[in-house]
């Protein structure tokens, strides 16, 4: 069912796709309460609007715009890649990969869940090799199509487990590219806690790893959806240092400023999960210990 509307999506044009899922938001947006108060409370958190009337709207828009990436996301899914590259209008920061190339010891890409972070990788992909991490849902049927709409040109798959990471380590060391989510929540007992705009959020502690160990190039990267489905700009933009994930969520509060009303607020990345709370609160009482009295 599922790859049939993706091929009934990909025969639209980009424009009735964004009105359809502009739609979809707005409904959303109605009846799904829940999901704006957690991204209200993400945005008012982030501290990227005045008052609460500015977050109040910002909610609003980006409940339309993540209606968009719905399906738009089936839309590129279901398009072969010579069909999506003349929708990037704009390539901004090329040098940054021109630079990653030449120093030779690989690109990761790093994608957060803003704008179309699903077209970086086909305009990347089109060109050189990437390998792409990916969480296998748990449909075998959905796992499927997932795989083969993202599996265009020079694009791999790699699963979120051991051999995924191995895959990952290997492209590094041939100098190739890969691309990760780094906003994503990792399972428990795979990531460390770091602040996100002021809050304590459970971080993946893979990208951090994986610029340490090889010295790759870091980029940040992402496709602005356009106005009235006129395509795509892609950003790029090279990040110094992500050696924790500390600094690896400061990048991503940088990227999310340059677009906020694209970025997936009611994505909740401040989760609770059992174990990484546990571990949480482990650390609260050391610190609180080690800290000497004024």
């Amino acid at each position: 069912m599922l790859l049939y509307f993706c091929k009934f999506i990909a025969r639209l044009p980009l424009r009735w796709v964004h009105c359809l899922g502009a739609g979809l938001g707005r409904l959303s947006y109605w009846l799904d309460r829940k999901s704006n108060q957690v991204a209200l409370n993400n945005i008012l958190q982030s501290g990227l609007t005045d008052n609460h009337a500015q977050a109040q709207e910002l909610m609003k828009r980006s409940r339309l715009e993540a209606g968009k990436a719905i399906l738009e996301t089936f839309f590129i899914w279901g398009q072969s890649a010579e069909r999506l590259l003349p929708l990037i209008q704009h390539v901004h920061g090329w040098e940054a990969v021109t630079q990653a190339q030449q120093n030779g010891k690989g690109l990761i890409f790093l994608t957060p869940h803003l704008g179309s972070f699903e077209i970086t990788s086909v305009y990347y992909g089109a060109q050189c090799p990437i390998t792409v991490l990916y969480r296998p849902p748990k449909m075998q049927s959905l796992s499927n199509l997932v795989v083969s709409g993202r599996q265009k040109g020079k694009v791999e798959m790699a699963p979120a487990n051991a051999s995924g990471v191995r895959k990952l380590l290997q492209a590094l060391k041939n100098g190739q590219a890969v691309g990760i989510l780094p906003d994503q929540i990792p399972r428990s007992g795979e990531g460390e806690w770091a602040d996100f705009f002021g809050k304590p959020a459970y971080t993946m502690g893979l990208a951090s790893k994986l610029a340490n160990k090889t010295g790759a190039v870091v980029v940040m990267a992402f496709g602005r959806r356009l106005p009235e489905g006129k395509g795509f700009d892609i950003h790029l933009t090279r990040v110094e240092d992500i050696s924790t994930p500390s600094l690896l969520n400061q990048a991503i509060e940088r990227q999310i400023a340059q677009c906020p009303q694209q970025y997936l607020w009611q994505y909740n990345r401040f989760k609770q999960r059992r174990y990484a709370m546990h571990k949480l609160e482990k650390q609260s009482a050391t610190t609180q210990v080690d800290t000497p009295e004024q």
